[in-house]
């Protein structure tokens, strides 16, 4: 192979966006956290940035009244991601699972979704496209997994069906 393929190779496979930084002089007006309160349940998240620039959600998850889940979810212009092909986050979560989730259009009824453990400590999470599966209110749709092709919407939740308080800190969401 030239160097020139090479190098063009080498510039295809670290292609990257980013789809969010959190930092200081973040604008985190277009994040916004749907509890279960719009089922009539009592669970509590918030956003918010901390004093080193990273985006905190946290809040506690209850159970009463069919409760029990959290989300943070951020929207954004149509996206054309036909040249990536996973997601890289960038977070420090409290030891819990949290799902990520994505939808390709944020009229879809349903996400495309990946649960991942979190360490406590700060970590780059890898999240191939194809291995995030549709669901819809907990239940796993018969449809193909996430294509990659575009997307509207992603979104952080925790649902671990048990009463908790939570955090998680995010620092970067990118598509390489």
């Amino acid at each position: 192979m030239p160097p020139t393929a090479i190098v063009i190779l080498i510039i295809l496979m670290t292609q990257s966006a980013i789809l969010f930084d959190f930092n200081t002089a973040s604008d985190i007006s277009n994040w916004y956290v749907v509890d279960d309160g719009v089922m009539g349940g009592r669970s509590a998240g918030e956003i918010a940035l901390s004093d080193e620039g990273h985006g905190v959600f946290k809040g506690t998850v209850s159970l009463e009244n069919n409760g029990g889940f959290s989300s943070v979810r951020h929207r954004f212009a149509s996206k054309d991601a036909s040249s990536y092909n996973k997601f890289v986050i960038r977070l420090k979560g409290d030891g819990k699972k949290y799902q990520f989730r994505v939808k390709t259009r944020t009229g879809d009824y349903y996400s495309y979704i990946h649960v991942m453990k979190t360490s406590g400590k700060w970590e780059s999470i890898e999240i191939p496209f194809d291995t995030m599966y549709p669901a819809f209110r907990g239940r796993t749709l018969e449809l193909p997994n996430y294509p990659g092709e575009t997307m509207e919407e992603i979104a952080f939740l925790i649902g671990n069906k048990k009463a908790e308080t939570f955090r998680l800190e995010i620092n970067l969401v990118e598509i390489r």
